[in-house]
C-alpha cells in the first residue's frame, strides 16, 4: 500500500526559498518532521510556509519580511525543550507550535520563562493552558471539549454495548481517552475494557485477543494514526470488527495507507474542515499550483497560527513580547479557519468539533443528529 505523504526532502526543498530571505522577523515552527507522526508535521510545515509566503507577498508585517525557522521535535518532550531553547538562542519573535501536546507542554515552560509567545495550531491537552501563562495560546479546541463529543456519541450509539477505551500513554492520547471515559460514565455508560498501548508498538495480537474475549462492540482510541491503523488492520485480520473511534490525530491520509479497506467506517472527531471556508480558497489554490496534495486541517491551522501572530504583531505595533501577548488577548483575528478570539487562558472562545468517517479512502463529515 502506498503512503501518500510527501517525503521530508520535499519539505526541505520547499523551505529553501524562505530560508534565503532577509531575516527581519523570525517565526519559529516547532513540529515533527521526523518520527511516527511526521506526516502530520509535514502538513504543519506546508501551512506555515504558505502563510509566510502570502503575508510577505502583501508587504510583510510592520514593513518587514517574515522568515520561518523550523525545529524538529519529533513529538518528543525532551527534544521539544531543546528546540525551544534553540529558538530562544536564535531570538525568534514568536513560535508556531508545537504539534503534539506532549511536546508543547514542556516547551511552553521555556517560552514563558524566556518571554516568547507560542501559538500552537494543534496541541489540544487542557494542561497546556491550565498554567495560565500569558504567552501561550492555541487556535484549536481542547481535549475536554473534543472528548465530550466522542463520549456522548458512544453513550448514545452503543448503549448497553461493550465499549473499550485505549490510549498511547502520551499527553494527547491519554488526556483525550480519560475525557471520553468520564463523559461516557456521566451519561450512564460503562467501559468494559480500559487499556493502553505503547507509541511505536506494531504487534497488537494480544490486545486483539483481549478485545475479542470481552466481546467488544466499539473501541475508542486516544492517540495518533500509526498505532490505530495497525490495530484496525490486525483486528480485521483476526475477525474482530468493532466500531473504531478516535480523535483529530486520525486526520491524515497515512491512516488509510496503513489500514486499506479495513479502515472503512472508522470515526474520528476534529474541527470542521477549513476547506469549505471561503478564506481557504487561496490556500488550496496555492497548494495545487505547487503540486502539493490538498491541505488538511493540520495545514490550515498552522496557516492560521501564523496569521494570528502576524496580525498580533501589527496590532502591537512591534515585536515586544508583552505588547504582542496583550494584543493577542485583546483582539479578534481573521484567519483561514474563521475568526479567532482568545480567553484569559489563551484558549479560543468558540471551539467546535464534528464527527468524520473514513469512506473509500477519504474522510467525510458525519451528519449531526
Amino acid at each position: 500500500m502506498r503512503v501518500t505523504a510527501i517525503p521530508l526532502v520535499s519539505v526541505v526543498a520547499l523551505l529553501a526559498g524562505i530560508g534565503s530571505a532577509q531575516a527581519d522577523i523570525v517565526i519559529g515552527l516547532g513540529t515533527a518532521t521526523t518520527g511516527p507522526v511526521a506526516a502530520l508535521g509535514e502538513q504543519s510545515v506546508y501551512g506555515a510556509k504558505q502563510a509566510i509566503e502570502d503575508i510577505n507577498a502583501k508587504g510583510g508585517v510592520l514593513g518587514q519580511k517574515l522568515v520561518l525557522k523550523v525545529g524538529d521535535d519529533a513529538c518528543d518532550p525532551r527534544q521539544a525543550v531543546a528546540v525551544a531553547n534553540q529558538f530562544v538562542r536564535d531570538k525568534v519573535t514568536a513560535v508556531v507550535g508545537h504539534l503534539c501536546s506532549g511536546a508543547s507542554i514542556p516547551a511552553s515552560d521555556v517560552y514563558q520563562e524566556e518571554g516568547v509567545v507560542m501559538v500552537t495550531p494543534t496541541a489540544t491537552n487542557p494542561l497546556l493552558t491550565a498554567k495560565g501563562y500569558p504567552t501561550i495560546f492555541r487556535v484549536c479546541g481542547r481535549d475536554d471539549q473534543q472528548g465530550v463529543v466522542a463520549g456522548n456519541y458512544l453513550a448514545k450509539a452503543f448503549q448497553g454495548k461493550n465499549i473499550a477505551v485505549l490510549d498511547d500513554k502520551q499527553a494527547y492520547g491519554k488526556g483525550l481517552a480519560d475525557v471520553v471515559v468520564e463523559t461516557l460514565e456521566k451519561a450512564g455508560g460503562k467501559v468494559a475494557y480500559r487499556g493502553s498501548v505503547t507509541a511505536g508498538e506494531r504487534d497488537f495480537s494480544s490486545l486483539v485477543t483481549s478485545l475479542k474475549d470481552k466481546r467488544i462492540d466499539a473501541v475508542y482510541y486516544g492517540g495518533y494514526h500509526p498505532e490505530l491503523g495497525l490495530l484496525v488492520r490486525q483486528s480485521h485480520e483476526q475477525g474482530l470488527k468493532p466500531q473504531f473511534i478516535a480523535g483529530d490525530g486520525l486526520n491524515n491520509q497515512e491512516y488509510w495507507a496503513i489500514t486499506g479497506p479495513a479502515g472503512e467506517g472508522t470515526l474520528y472527531t476534529d474541527s470542521p474542515s477549513a476547506a469549505s471556508d471561503p478564506n481557504a480558497k487561496e490556500l488550496i489554490a496555492s497548494f495545487k499550483k505547487a503540486g502539493l496534495p490538498e491541505p488538511g486541517n493540520f495545514a490550515f491551522y498552522s496557516y492560521a497560527a501564523v496569521q494570528v501572530i502576524a496580525q498580533g504583531l501589527q496590532k502591537a505595533g512591534g515585536t515586544d513580547t508583552r505588547k504582542l501577548s496583550t494584543a493577542l488577548h485583546a483582539n479578534s483575528f481573521d484567519t483561514v479557519v474563521g475568526a479567532v478570539e482568545f480567553d484569559k487562558k489563551g484558549d479560543i472562545t468558540k471551539p467546535n468539533y464534528v464527527m468524520y468517517t473514513w469512506h473509500n479512502g477519504q474522510p467525510e463529515t458525519v451528519a449531526q443528529k
